[in-house]
């Protein structure tokens, strides 16, 4: 790729004069400039281009574009009305802004982007006509940059360099000066920050503030990804030090603070891999018939104070990062691994929700506050689903001595047979059979069941994919899944049910936009799926009906994928609008303290109001919510980019070989496929379909060729070839070989 060096030629500078005074009155409307004041913005000191501004600004003058407010002092004339909005840009280099001002986006054209970048808060102004009938505008001054950072391939020459970045977003190259490559070897993967864009400048203006490594290099890619959202991939040496200095032991004084739950039977169930235990269930048979049931949350706010650098640390990070070869935790690992995991045969200092219910899920007592706890056994999801399995045939109220307790060895942690003890597989079963009920119940209150598809790898001792299975929720899964829910509800209804002006950490999710359900419905169609949208209830009840509907088959993956998509977003709000994918009016996170800080925020704030202090500043707790959900959807966008890594990763040994997939896109420029046996997607160019001419028809969602009338349509079964698996530029492309008939 070649580049024209900054600062070349003065002439440069002023060869397109007028729209560059232009931009720089326009960028401070409110300020007056002179000749010479603009000369220096735009970096030209020779009396030729002196004049020529003199001459230009007499030029808009007499336009009655800019007006002189005091002698040789020039401002632009304001007869338009500008808005604010955030900038979405295609890889193209067009955009579109998102602003309140306006029902519907507003297209800006590549030459009219002046200098803003992708996620940026612009100023900009509507025109009059419009762009393909959509409204069309022009961006006036960036107002605040969404990121700085960038990582890229570094370019050296002989006194300077440029970083190409990795973003298709980012479109242009960033200038670095020899002097701030920071040793950077040409061809190294950087990060670069963004320092400046002068005026007359063709790129912005960077210095190298990491080297990252070689491209294609596993860990440079990592890092590379974690890098990219400016996420750490290690704690910084003042917050390891602290942790580590921090007294974990559990004494007697403390234990007299909280109710002692030691004695009650008590388990975890989690994952076969993982090492922090969030979250344990205890289970009691009460005199009366009911079930105490406990749920037992490790006690993070106990030692995680207000304050303290770890506090701090813990705060920016707001959630743990799981990525496909390793765990970014939220806490140091003397704290997320150890005093703060449930593991078991061991005390532990847990944050409680403790319910008595009786068999028909309703709730008699429920108790909040800090406990002691002792975990007896821990399990993972297949060992707690074989004892679901193996009983499956017993009746309810069938005793203890008839109950199959055996862990076969292919799913046991120990890697051996082993029975569990009976009231432990009674408690599973009996909390199974509870979990089944609250999930009905839900589902008629017009929840929505989203159990889409985990894709997983199977990696090596280099971490490379040499495998991919599909990870499904099953009982044991939704056991837990129902019990957690059940805290995080009735946590928020604790708190904002008794008094609605107290703060707190809600987990809010807002009705589905209607023309992205509408999208929804025009695409499902295609595969003679038909939605109801009449009212809230036959909205969700429709949904449910489609999801049942597409499980086993080809395109369940696209239409999971595309239903999650017209949902909005969940996130972290002090303003209650209650659950719309739970069916809930009050929901919050609580159960998950090691790995989200709002759920620690959540524990703190309970715990002040059970001990009768005052409401905290909303505005203070809105500002950190806001915080928490961003750098959730940031954790969100780098999880997806390293699947998306491993897949090019795995499908690099399988170049040539061909596989049958479904279309999960289509767009002018080529068709999107999803291969059916490891969910990987690539893309076939149009440029590649050398068959026929294909044109896109936008109604169809279908490429169609000219003269041999083949439709490819999304949806449609396809085989295709791998052509190029590129990790650096995390591309997958495939050649279509045609239609799987």
């Amino acid at each position: 790729m070649t580049r024209k060096k900054q600062g070349k030629s003065k002439k440069k500078g002023i060869s397109n004069l007028t729209n560059t005074i232009l931009s720089i009155l326009k960028k401070d409307r409110n300020q007056s400039f002179n000749y010479k004041q603009i000369a220096a913005k735009i970096g030209v000191n020779d009396a030729s281009s002196r004049n020529q501004i003199i001459k230009k600004l007499r030029d808009l003058q007499g336009k009655q574009e800019i007006e002189e407010v005091e002698r040789g002092k020039f401002k632009v004339v304001i007869n338009t009305e500008y808005h604010k909005g955030v900038l979405d840009l295609s890889g193209k280099g067009t955009g579109y802004i998102i602003c309140d001002d306006f029902d519907d986006d507003v297209f800006i054209a590549s030459n009219n982007i002046n200098k803003a970048l992708n996620g940026d808060e612009v100023e900009f102004y509507v025109y009059k006509r419009r762009h393909r009938g959509k409204l069309e505008g022009e961006i006036t001054q960036v107002l605040k940059r969404d990121k700085s950072e960038y990582v890229g391939v570094i370019q050296l020459h002989n006194n300077y360099a440029f970083v190409v970045a990795d973003s298709n977003k980012m479109y242009k190259d960033i200038f670095v000066p020899i002097n701030k490559t920071n040793k950077a070897e040409d061809g190294d993967k950087v990060l670069v920050k963004l320092e400046d864009w002068p005026e007359n400048a063709d790129s912005p203006n960077g210095k190298v503030i990491q080297v990252l490594g070689k491209p294609g290099d596993h860990d440079t890619e990592i890092h590379s990804i974690l890098a990219e959202y400016g996420l750490p991939h290690e704690f910084p040496q003042e917050v390891e030090e602290f942790a580590n200095k921090l007294d974990t032991s559990i004494t007697a004084e403390e234990i007299n603070k909280r109710r002692d739950m030691r004695q009650d039977l008590t388990f975890t169930i989690d994952p076969k891999d993982a090492k922090d235990f969030d979250d344990a269930l205890s289970f009691k048979i009460l005199k009366n018939g009911w079930y105490e049931i406990g749920i037992h949350i490790a006690d993070v706010s106990h030692y995680l104070q207000e304050g303290t650098v770890l506090d701090d640390e813990a705060y920016q990070r707001a959630t743990s990062i799981y990525l496909v070869d390793r765990v970014v935790p939220m806490l140091p690992e003397v704290l997320s691994n150890n005093a703060c995991s449930l593991r078991p045969n061991e005390e532990k200092l847990t944050f409680s929700a403790v319910f008595q219910m009786n068999d028909a899920c309703e709730i008699k007592n429920e108790w909040y506050g800090r406990t002691v706890t002792y975990s007896d056994a821990r399990f993972a999801y297949e060992e707690a689903q074989a004892i679901i399995e193996n009983n499956a045939h017993i009746p309810a109220n069938a005793g203890i001595p008839s109950i199959n307790t055996s862990i076969p060895k292919e799913i046991s942690i120990t890697d051996k047979t082993y029975n569990t003890t009976p009231e432990i597989a009674q408690a599973i079963l009996k909390m199974d059979s509870l979990a089944k009920k609250m999930r009905a119940k839900r589902m008629s209150a017009g929840a929505i069941s989203f159990d889409k598809v985990e894709v997983k790898f199977d990696l090596d001792e280099h971490a490379n994919p040499v495998g991919v299975f599909f990870k499904t929720s099953k009982d044991a899964n939704k056991l837990i899944e129902e019990f957690m829910l059940l805290a995080n509800r009735k946590v928020s209804e604790f708190v904002g049910k008794k008094d609605p002006k107290k703060t707190f950490v809600y987990r809010v999710h807002d009705e589905p936009d209607e023309s992205k359900l509408a999208n929804l419905q025009g695409i499902v169609s295609k595969f003679g799926y038909k939605l109801n949208f009449k009212d809230r209830k036959t909205t969700s009840a429709s949904l449910n009906y489609l999801l049942k509907e597409v499980n086993g088959k080809k395109e369940q993956n696209l239409v999971d994928t595309l239903t999650i998509r017209s949902m909005s977003k969940a996130e972290y709000s002090t303003h209650n609008i209650g659950h719309y994918g739970l069916a809930f009016d009050y929901y919050s996170h609580f159960t998950s303290p090691i790995r989200r800080y709002p759920d620690v925020m959540a524990h703190r704030l309970l715990q002040l109001y059970l001990d009768g202090g005052k409401s905290v500043n909303e505005d203070i707790y809105e500002e950190k919510c806001n915080h928490s959900s961003n750098m959730e959807n940031l954790a969100t966008k780098a999880e997806r980019d390293s699947i998306k890594y491993m897949q090019i990763k795995f499908m690099q040994d399988h170049k040539d070989e061909e596989f049958v997939g479904v279309i999960s896109g289509v767009t002018d420029w080529g068709i999107y496929v999803e291969i059916i046996s490891n969910k990987c997607e690539g893309m076939v160019s149009v440029r590649d379909m050398k068959d026929d001419h294909y044109a896109f028809d936008q109604e169809q969602y279908a490429m169609v060729g000219k003269n041999n009338k083949i439709t490819y349509q999304l949806g449609d079964e396809v085989i295709v070839k791998v052509k190029n698996a590129d990790l650096v530029k995390k591309h997958l492309d495939f050649n279509m070989i045609g239609k799987n008939e």
